[in-house]
């Protein structure tokens, strides 16, 4: 299934951005580096990086942040604040202002396993209107959006209404959920903008390379995998080339009908590798270029 020429040229200018995670070893660091390197050649409109539970990650998140930044590229950093207090936080703000990033992706976030609820923030709402409330529009704010509802959500109106809250609290734009049914991000965007909420949508992208990873992530995040797709990658059993193939037809036709949708962007979660997401990026028509984005 190949990108039709129209839809390649259309997606040519089409604004990427793409998630890492923070390495755990000075090899792991190295390897990201040069993934890095190879992904910047699509001209990102920034790289975001990954908190972990309860802060657990600050000081590989901040540090992969920086080296982005003296890269020249733009950087995101994820901020979460369960478990946070106010002093906390401003601190870190003042540390990423400093920095110079320009960037956040506000998160409520997890607690590390054992830990009890704590801190002084309930939910995402609360800190993106205390960044607001700090450092005015010193920081360009995304939030997270669940077209096919958040797991922990009561119902899909309290999940909406959750994700109102942190657009009304002051922020700029959202990242989604991966997905692979294209008319779930549709059917959220519609249901927002009835809500008034007119900032940008920009649906997350996972790319298909193992079937037993993509089981596990979604199984654990809420992210549905239609019966058909499950299926398939079932029947390819152990064959991984059948398996990878059969995942850049399914997401490029995803990014295709999201481009043609009307999607603002695309964000990819890239788990540290650039083969998959320069694959799909190959087969979308967005052609390499020699240097990255200006920060």
């Amino acid at each position: 299934m190949s990108a039709s020429t129209s839809s390649a040229a259309g997606l040519a200018q089409l604004p990427v951005s793409f998630e890492f995670f923070p390495p755990k070893t000075p090899e792991g660091a190295a390897k990201l580096r040069t993934v890095r390197q190879a992904l910047y050649s699509r001209r990102p409109e920034f790289c975001s990086v990954t908190y972990g539970a309860g802060g657990s990650t600050q000081e590989g998140t901040f540090a992969t942040v920086r080296e982005i930044l003296s890269e020249g590229c733009s950087a995101a950093s994820h901020f979460s604040c369960i478990g946070a207090t106010r002093a906390s936080v401003r601190e870190q703000l003042a540390t990423l202002k400093a920095m110079g990033v320009k960037r956040l992706v506000a998160l409520r976030g997890d607690l590390p396993s054992g830990y009890g609820a704590g801190g002084e923030f309930q939910y995402a709402s609360d800190l993106v209107a205390f960044i607001r409330a700090e450092t005015g529009h010193d920081f360009h704010i995304e939030v997270a959006a669940y077209p096919e509802v958040h797991p922990q959500a009561r119902s899909p109106e309290a999940d909406l209404q959750a994700y109102a809250a942190k657009v009304r609290a002051g922020a700029d734009a959202a990242i989604t959920q991966y997905f692979y049914n294209a008319d779930a991000y549709f059917r959220f965007v519609d249901e927002s903008r009835k809500l008034g909420l007119q900032v940008p949508v920009v649906p997350g992208i996972m790319p298909i390379t193992s079937s037993t990873q993509l089981m596990r992530f979604s199984d654990a995040c809420g992210a549905e995998i239609p019966r058909w797709i499950r299926l398939r990658l079932q029947g390819f059993g152990d064959d991984v080339e059948s398996i990878k193939a059969f995942g850049l037809d399914v997401v490029t036709r995803l990014c295709e009908q999201l481009r043609q949708g009307g999607a603002p962007a695309l964000h990819f979660y890239t788990m540290n590798q650039s083969v998959s997401t320069l694959a799909l990026l190959d087969r979308l028509g967005l052609v390499a270029d020699a240097a990255p984005a200006a920060r």
